[in-house]
């Protein structure tokens, strides 16, 4: 019998070992493969094999036979010592660290942080506690609550990073764990929803109001210097109001039959939620300094962001949490997944970066461009659209898209004869939050919401990419005849 359950082991620790082989070779080979093909005509040859590399990180970051972090690391590492962005060492090794003094990579990082200081006072719990309280009979309620909450805060901020990552994450954290929902096996009970549910909700609202999304503001300025076209806010939000409207109203309801959670209701969890909020008593000092805090950072971010950075808000208030005890050094020295993310997020963004750098992403927007003759100027439109989205896979940035690949995207439709210019770059810049939702990587709170924990890796992706073209092609079907009846 022990012959046997040592042949068993052995077999398992050999399957193990062969499915990690494969989740390595696989990246690997896919980059080797595009790395030996000859660059398409236009492209040069370093583009060509940093897109192999890039590629490569890709994959890697889907099949994850390390960490992702990891992988990135490994990709900005490879490409700063081959020197394939940069041409010299110094320039290049500044190149591999770029996406560590990016502020939203530091935002993401606070996020974090100021959940920690939700989590040590006992804030959280307790306004997670009121929220089941007063929603918690069902599920279904929960999910409304938190899109509804991102809807009233996303024109008055527009750091989408800030208002999911920093203001709702740090509270609806602690929400799973009151239903005995935590990450691993009991993620699906009701935590993978509540987080699925928060993260697409703020994809949608980025593109609703053009101040609830920071790259949203150099779209207007992109397209006022690529096409001469100025943009109102009042234009932006009734342009999107058909599509927004739709995706808000109908959001928690797809999510709640796409990806179900466990617990559809309890009765009897408000009734404990009540008796738990007694338990706990009055506010303590350092819960009530953690809400003065929290509400410091959310005025500035609503009212001071011509003043100072998001970035710096979080970083303050971080700082006066570390002043006043709310959380000590090692607090945050000892949080994982925040130093995790920060190094995942901050290797993605100069990988993308290099990509616009080489000239890839511009060549790539050329060609598209060079596929539309003969196409009539709406389906055109259309296809440049979708091919803007997609395209987004590449980015780890919205900003970086939206500077990289607008102007060429202007540029080219404004060559097409017949084409409604102004339409052409609404429907462009509107796609700039709802691309948000299709990876880990694709927009700020993305990273907040993966290294929750909550939503396995292939579950992101593949919620990634259905709700993608869920929000794509409504997007297309109900705002393309609505701004033809606008004009």
């Amino acid at each position: 019998m022990q012959d046997i359950s040592i042949g068993a082991k052995t077999s398992e620790i050999a399957s193990v070992r062969k499915s990690i082989l494969i989740k390595v070779l696989v990246p690997l080979l896919i980059g080797i493969v595009i790395a030996i093909v000859p660059p398409p005509a236009g492209l040069s040859p370093r583009a060509w094999h940093f897109f192999s590399l890039f590629s490569a990180v890709v994959v890697g970051l889907v099949v994850e036979p390390i960490p992702a972090a990891g992988i990135g690391f490994i990709g900005v590492s490879f490409a700063a010592v081959f020197m394939m962005v940069e041409t010299t060492p110094d320039q290049s090794v500044a190149w591999a660290l770029k996406g560590f003094s990016n502020s939203t990579v530091w935002l993401i990082f606070a996020a974090f942080m100021l959940a920690l200081g939700y989590e040590k006072t006992g804030l959280g719990r307790r306004l997670g506690l009121l929220l089941v309280k007063l929603l918690g009979r069902n599920t279904l309620g929960l999910g409304y609550s938190i899109v509804f909450t991102d809807l009233i805060l996303a024109p008055f901020m527009p750091s989408n990073t800030a208002r999911s990552g920093g203001t709702i994450f740090p509270i609806i954290r602690n929400l799973p764990g009151l239903y005995g929902s935590e990450p691993g096996e009991t993620a699906r009970k009701i935590g993978s929803y509540i987080m699925w549910t928060a993260l697409a909700g703020t994809c949608v609202t980025s593109s609703m109001f053009l101040t609830a999304l920071a790259p949203n503001l150099l779209a207007l300025e992109l397209i006022r210097k690529t096409i001469h076209i100025e943009i109102s806010w009042t234009r932006w939000f009734i342009g999107f109001l058909p599509a927004g409207l739709i995706l808000l109203a109908t959001l928690p309801v797809l999510i709640y039959k796409i990806y179900p959670p466990e617990i559809k209701s309890s009765l009897e969890v408000p009734k404990w939620a009540g008796e738990e909020l007694k338990k706990m008593g009055e506010m303590s000092k350092k819960e009530i300094l953690m809400a003065i805090l929290a509400f410091l950072a959310l005025v500035l971010w609503i009212f001071a962001q011509n003043t100072i950075n998001p970035t710096t808000v979080a970083l303050l208030v971080i700082s006066l949490m570390l002043i006043t005890g709310i959380v000590k050094w090692n607090d945050i020295l000892s949080n994982k997944s925040a130093w995790n993310v920060l190094a995942w997020f901050a290797t993605l963004v100069a990988l993308a970066d290099g990509l616009a750098t080489v000239g890839f992403t511009a060549w790539l927007g050329k060609g598209a461009a060079t596929l539309l003759g003969g196409i009539s100027p709406v389906s055109v439109m259309v296809f440049m659209v979708a091919v803007f989205f997609v395209t987004h896979y590449v980015f780890a940035s919205t900003t970086a898209h939206a500077t990289a690949m607008l102007p060429v995207f202007l540029s080219a439709g404004a060559a097409v004869p017949g084409m409604n210019i102004i339409m052409l770059a609404l429907l462009l810049a509107y796609s700039l939050g709802i691309m948000g939702i299709i990876t880990p990587y694709a927009t700020g709170p993305s990273p907040v919401y993966f290294g929750s924990g909550f939503i396995p890796r292939k579950d992101f992706w593949l919620l990634g990419l259905v709700f993608g073209a869920i929000f794509l092609v409504v997007f297309l079907v109900l705002d393309i005849p609505f701004l033809f009846i606008l004009d």
